[in-house]
């Protein structure tokens, strides 16, 4: 079994959204049973709370219910998983400040490596954006997770 974590700033928008997808979509392939999957915050300012309302209702757009409470990531989360996922270069630079052995550090990946159609490696946050922005990051997203998917079912990662 696989742990993956996908980490965004807040956990209220990319990564809770990034973890739901994956379950997903793993389910329907059939695989979910090798893979556990969270999401957590590099800041605390939202724990506790619920998804943002904006990336709700676009993930019910598409058919998927987006739930859970927001947390912050804590120092054990990079033993317990084997691949944390990040949404921005700024995730991943607090992460690797954080990582405290050898063994974390290549742990950590920005989760647009495996977008096929990437321009560039963050994946923006639409929280002062428009509608247009919460659904051009869920595609983004959703490209991304699909292709880790598919990587991880290939043994490539």
């Amino acid at each position: 079994m696989r742990r993956l974590l996908f980490v965004c700033l807040g956990n209220i928008i990319r990564s809770p959204l990034a973890e739901q997808l994956f379950s997903d979509l793993a389910r329907r392939a059939g695989v979910a049973d090798n893979y556990t999957v969270d999401s957590a915050g590099t800041g605390d300012w939202h724990s506790g709370e619920s998804p943002d309302p904006r990336m709700v209702e676009t993930a019910t757009k598409h058919g998927l219910t987006l739930g859970g409470a927001a947390r912050q990531v804590r120092p054990n989360d990079l033993g317990r998983f084997d691949l944390i996922l990040t949404m921005d270069e700024s995730n991943r630079a607090d992460l690797l400040e954080l990582a405290r052995t050898p063994v974390q550090r290549p742990k950590i990946r920005m989760l647009r490596e495996f977008d096929p159609q990437r321009d560039e490696l963050d994946v923006p946050d639409p929280w002062y954006g428009g509608r247009g922005d919460f659904e051009q990051t869920y595609q983004i997203i959703e490209r991304s997770v699909r292709g880790l998917l598919e990587a991880l079912e290939r043994g490539e990662v």
